[in-house]
């Protein structure tokens, strides 16, 4: 039996209780928004006491910051063929809302919360006005193309994962892109009408 250093088993535990940390303020964050969930009741979730909380994040705002930190990873994401972006975009979100409880936490308190609006908002700034930017016909037109994308998607979200309507929640994931896809397509590719 090899002894292993007290520094990295303190740092196996630091990293344990971070984590156990995310994992209640996530479900708190989403399941009472924002401004409702509390350190102390998320504390209470992860089973330690709140000052650990305060001492891993510092506060409430950072420790929302922590729970939502969302990369798309759209700049990475293969664009050819060209006349499946769409298909390919809707495919790539749907994994990520399906993987990622995050996401649905950062849209419920997104509707309510500036903070997190500006977090949704930063996607699309960030990534997806440039992914549009570089597929569509005029770059001037991608935050319009962007926000167009983006309404789609997110109203699929809403209506998918927050909001759970039947017949939503009942569509195939390729329902879903054989849907959607050629809409996303149509506004990122499509020449302005």
């Amino acid at each position: 039996m090899t002894d292993v250093p007290e520094n990295h088993q303190a740092a196996r535990r630091s990293d344990a209780t971070r984590a156990t940390i995310l994992a209640a303020a996530r479900e708190r964050f989403a399941a009472d928004g924002y401004e409702k969930a509390t350190i102390r009741a998320i504390a209470r979730d992860a089973k330690i006491d709140p000052s650990m909380v305060m001492r891993y994040y510092g506060s409430k705002a950072d420790l929302f910051a922590a729970a939502v930190a969302i990369d798309p990873g759209l700049p990475g994401l293969s664009l050819e063929p060209r006349e499946a972006i769409g298909r390919t975009l809707v495919s790539h979100f749907l994994t990520l809302w399906e993987e990622n409880g995050e996401l649905t936490a950062l849209l419920r308190v997104g509707a309510t919360d500036p903070a997190a609006a500006d977090r949704v908002q930063s996607v699309l700034r960030d990534q997806l006005i440039p992914l549009a930017r570089r597929v569509g016909p005029e770059p001037e037109q991608a935050p319009s193309r962007a926000a167009l994308c983006a309404s789609t998607v997110l109203g699929l979200a809403l209506t998918r994962y927050v909001l759970r309507f039947p017949a939503s929640v009942a569509l195939t994931r390729e329902e879903i892109v054989n849907w959607l896809g050629p809409t996303v397509q149509r506004y990122l590719t499509a020449p302005t009408p």
